[in-house]
């Protein structure tokens, strides 16, 4: 009687077993697919999927009016857009210092940068990162005993800004200095060397590209000779990449002409296909 009821129970199983067989393959064969559509393409063969979470109209009101990204995209982008700014603000915690009392539209602002830099991903919302702390200006740090403008701080999973400097940042758009996206590209930095998504492997491939770029004679002596880049660049190579990743995101046009190596290079780390760029 057992027998005959584990028998029984084997083949009511058994269309089941099937099926997770068969899941499993198809999602094996979809990430073969996936990488070598990559690959060829030199892009993710998907970075959005059809879903769009909604802001406040008070939030859409503050992308309008202040982040010109926003209004550079298309309709069917700047709905995509949204959609990741509020995604982020649900996901993220944002925490004011020294009194200061966070609106609405901080958080809106400092979710829009961090989104417009992730826009070309699909992961867009930065894992590492669950707390953003604003401070009013710079603020003394206990990592190195020093004030800072902002710090991405891995270990408390915190981003950590001034808001005079960030906000200096998005409102003067062309000096190529924007705090925001240099401590995000920070974080994005980190996250690609600590996971394995087509995301994180494109960034790393990337990356490695550029920095064999800065190598060449040629061009050691045209970032020499031209004094293009602001000093602090040339801190370390991660200083770089987030100095490089500011003067693309607010120079592009010049960055092209002056260096057309690192903005291909910068453009296919942020996989950036929209808004002219």
């Amino acid at each position: 009687m057992l027998i005959l009821q584990l028998e029984d129970n084997a083949a009511w199983l058994a269309p089941y077993a099937y099926a997770i067989v068969l899941l499993g393959f198809l999602i094996v064969l979809f990430r073969i697919v996936e990488n070598w559509y990559a690959d060829v393409h030199n892009r993710p063969l998907y970075r959005h999927f059809l879903v769009h979470r909604n802001l406040a109209a008070s939030q859409e009101t503050v992308l309008s009016n202040e982040f010109a990204f926003y209004r550079k995209l298309s309709k069917r982008h700047k709905r995509q857009f949204r959609h990741r700014v509020a995604t982020f603000l649900k996901v993220k915690s944002f925490v004011g210092r020294e009194d200061l009392q966070i609106s609405d539209r901080m958080k809106t602002m400092v979710a829009a940068i961090g989104c417009m830099l992730s826009f070309g991903r699909r992961n867009y919302t930065y894992g590492l990162i669950e707390h953003i702390l604003i401070y009013p200006g710079q603020f003394y740090s206990k990592a190195n005993d020093a004030y800072h403008k902002g710090e991405f701080n891995p270990r408390e999973r915190a981003l950590v800004l001034s808001w005079k400097d960030f906000e200096r940042g998005f409102q003067i758009e062309n000096d190529n200095i924007n705090l925001g996206i240099h401590e995000f590209m920070h974080a994005m930095q980190l996250e690609a060397k600590q996971s394995n998504d087509l995301d994180s492997a494109r960034f790393s491939k990337h990356f490695q590209h550029i920095l064999e770029q800065l190598t060449r004679t040629e061009i050691k002596e045209r970032l020499e000779h031209s004094r293009y880049f602001r000093k602090y660049a040339f801190t370390n190579q991660y200083e770089f990449m987030a100095v490089l990743a500011e003067y693309f995101i607010e120079s592009p046009t010049e960055l092209k002409a002056q260096f057309p190596e690192l903005y291909t290079g910068i453009r296919n780390v942020l996989n950036f296909r929209f808004a002219g760029y």
